[in-house]
């Protein structure tokens, strides 16, 4: 099992040192911007590197809403991010599940998720696995509910997805993180990487707010075997910079029983 961090983007390997991490993830661009992102200078060294590499999409990508100005361009820049990750060596794209806006019909953010990797098909189709995270908060969400959840994966199909799991937007989605795992891969079959993130936000409360392990609403018990239960890799993207990071590193190496 493999444990790491989302770090800066500008240097992942050393960032990755400093916590002891076997993993990191990363944006590549703005994870506010739409801009494409840039060739990195250091590709072979990421490439080449014992570091396991996770790409996060930006957060404005959103291919399920039904508005045309977001979901088109957010088809072509996660194809975009797809193919900058395959350049790195990274082992997986994330990928929030998106929502459409009040008053629309959800079923057609479901068929969006199908045209999205139609579009990418037609160009090959995606060079990495695309890794859909729950999120926390939404009632027109796509990937906040389990419900929900299992009307995204029958409208994929036969494409191939992957799907990472993130504790806080469980619980801050209203999902029990007891037997968690369980109804999650009877939806999805698989689990490709935990996010594992204590929750400032209560229960249900649809707060997309991340404590470290030791803190927030969360027993920490239940986000360790939720992890133990999964048996992916992990990335804790929780507050406190590097020393924050790596005790939260440290503890669940410590829980796991995994070592350094």
């Amino acid at each position: 099992m493999r444990i790491g961090a989302h770090v800066d983007q500008a240097d992942p390997l050393a960032e990755a040192a400093g916590r002891a991490a076997e993993a990191v993830q990363f944006f590549l661009s703005d994870p506010q911007g739409w801009k494409a992102p840039k060739p990195r200078e250091d590709a072979h060294r990421l490439r080449t590197a014992e570091v396991d590499l996770y790409v996060h999409a930006p957060y404005v990508i959103n291919v399920a809403t039904l508005n045309n100005r977001i979901r088109i361009p957010s088809r072509k820049l996660l194809l975009g991010h797809a193919n900058a990750a395959a350049e790195i060596g990274a082992k997986g794209l994330i990928v929030h599940g998106g929502h459409v806006n009040a008053g629309d019909d959800l079923a057609r953010g479901f068929d969006n998720w199908r045209k999205t990797f139609a579009y990418a098909a037609d160009s090959g189709g995606f060079p990495v696995p695309v890794l859909i995270e729950n999120t926390a908060g939404g009632e027109n969400a796509c990937a906040r509910r389990l419900d929900a959840l299992a009307r995204l994966w029958d409208a994929l199909g036969d494409h191939e997805v992957g799907f990472c799991l993130d504790t806080c937007h469980a619980h801050a989605g209203g999902e029990e993180l007891l037997d968690l795992v369980d109804r999650v891969k009877a939806i999805t079959g698989r689990i490709d990487l935990v996010h594992a993130n204590n929750s400032k936000g209560g229960f249900n409360s649809g707060q997309d707010r991340h404590d470290n392990l030791d803190g927030g609403t969360i027993d920490p018990d239940l986000v360790v075997a939720v992890i133990r239960a999964a048996g992916a890799p992990v990335i804790v993207e929780t507050p406190g910079g590097m020393s924050g990071q790596a005790a939260d590193i440290a503890f669940l190496r410590e829980r796991l029983g995994t070592g350094a």
